[in-house]
């Protein structure tokens, strides 16, 4: 056990004493900051820019209908011809003329409408005059059937169906998806994780294998006691760089946001659309609120809790097979043939997780998924936001996969270690897979 200690103190001071690692552990935070900023920035200038559109409304329709907004302006022209008015827009540097023609039919107005611009126009922009044309013409079909203004607004009101618990708890829509999605911040955490540091060690199992050092070290120390060593010393060395890129990243965004006087709300963009007609909706606020409370609820405690043990079960399973791969390659070029089987699970993971828990976080494949040892890590983690026991994962479930995992890991650190043993001392020679079933029986 002593000797055990000492390859993870030497494994973790090897990785945090490195130049590179220093190096990236604090400029990595800044880099990714600065992207952020960028991002906020740009999108910022770029919302900023207003869109100037003249109007030649020659028919007795859509008369106000066109109302402009902080990205789009509408100038009325009146009394000039439609080849007058395309040379006033080009002269004036205006984005576009929108004509609409005179005729008695709204239907045979809004069909020879045309929108002329020097280039291909924005997406945004013509959804916008689209939805207004839309909006008018099925107005104008109602009222030709005989219903008023009063009666299409209620038609035209969102209805929303009253959801609630057994427990007489009310639900929100799309909170499933949300708690999914939270999960699924964690399950890509642990996937970047496991694919960034699983790396390191495999790495380092090809540098000192290749320079013969590892001739000296087994003359010492078992095999088995040097790939546990490289694995949980620099798992250790990951979580000291990853703790500090969160909190470093976190403080530099909230002072870079202060600095610059940058919305965070800037990252979201969207397509404008015309307000509702509708009777008045419940307030927005008070819809972020109800949501705010939800995610209050959401047990952050045992969510981190289990992260850290899927986490480190996670890491550790898929670390042992990288460790066996550095062991059995010369160089990191030999290593291609076998990096995709082992990132395959991790990606089928969080794909199919996504599909399976948005859609039911309690269907046969999302359970299949959170029980299967190379994919429970992510899986699970996206529907442990829902809580455990009633309404939430099932406690057998979860005992099972930790189970599961546990039991896998002691198997796969088992071949590993076989692997490991006869990879470390071959030299010059590119393993086939059908070598390494060999070496599992040796």
């Amino acid at each position: 056990m002593n000797k055990l200690s000492l390859i993870i103190k030497r494994e973790y001071l090897a990785k945090v004493r490195n130049k590179s690692f220093v190096i990236m552990t604090f400029l990595s935070p800044i880099l990714m900051v600065a992207m952020v900023i960028l991002i906020a920035y740009l999108t910022k200038v770029n919302d900023n820019e207003s869109r100037i559109i003249a109007i030649l409304n020659e028919s007795d329709f859509f008369s106000n209908d066109f109302v402009g907004s902080e990205t789009v302006s509408f100038v009325d022209f009146r009394d000039i011809s439609l080849e007058a008015a395309k040379d006033s827009v080009a002269g004036l540097g205006f984005d576009g003329l929108l004509y609409i023609p005179r005729d008695t039919s709204l239907k045979a107005v809004t069909e020879g409408a045309f929108f002329f611009t020097p280039d291909a126009p924005p997406t945004q922009v013509v959804q916008r005059l689209e939805n207004t044309f839309q909006e008018r013409l099925r107005q104008g079909y109602l009222q030709e059937l005989g219903i008023t203004a009063a009666d299409y607004a209620a038609m035209d009101a969102n209805f929303d169906l009253n959801t609630a618990t057994f427990s007489g708890e009310t639900n929100l829509k799309g909170i499933t998806e949300l708690k999914a999605f939270i999960g699924g911040g964690f399950g890509y955490l642990i996937m970047m994780f496991i694919i960034i540091y699983g790396g390191f060690v495999m790495r380092s199992v090809i540098e000192e294998k290749t320079s013969r050092i590892i001739e000296v070290i087994i003359s010492s120390v078992k095999p088995f006691q040097l790939m546990l060593g490289k694995i949980i010393g620099t798992s250790l060395a990951g979580i000291t760089q990853f703790a500090i890129w969160i909190v470093s990243a976190g403080i530099l965004l909230l002072i870079s946001f202060a600095v610059f006087d940058i919305d965070p709300s800037a990252l979201n963009t969207g397509v404008s659309v015309a307000p509702n007609m509708g009777p008045a909706m419940p307030s927005v606020d008070h819809t972020m609120q109800l949501y705010a409370q939800e995610l209050f609820k959401i047990p952050w405690v045992m969510l981190i809790t289990f992260f850290l043990i899927y986490f480190i079960l996670g890491y550790l399973i898929y670390s042992s097979i990288y460790a066996a791969i550095g062991a059995a390659v010369d160089n990191e070029t030999d290593t291609q043939q076998f990096i995709f089987p082992i990132i395959m699970p991790l990606m089928l993971a969080i794909y199919v997780g996504f599909f399976s828990v948005f859609s039911n976080p309690h269907g046969p494949i999302a359970v299949g998924f959170s029980l299967f040892p190379l994919t429970s890590p992510i899986v699970m983690l996206m529907r442990l936001p829902g809580g455990i026991g009633e309404g939430g994962v099932p406690i057998w479930e979860l005992v099972t996969s930790i189970i599961l995992l546990i039991a896998t890991f002691i198997g796969i650190v088992w071949l590993a270690a076989k692997i490991y043993r006869v990879g470390i001392l071959m030299y010059g020679k590119k393993p086939t897979y059908k070598e390494l079933f060999k070496w599992l029986r040796y």
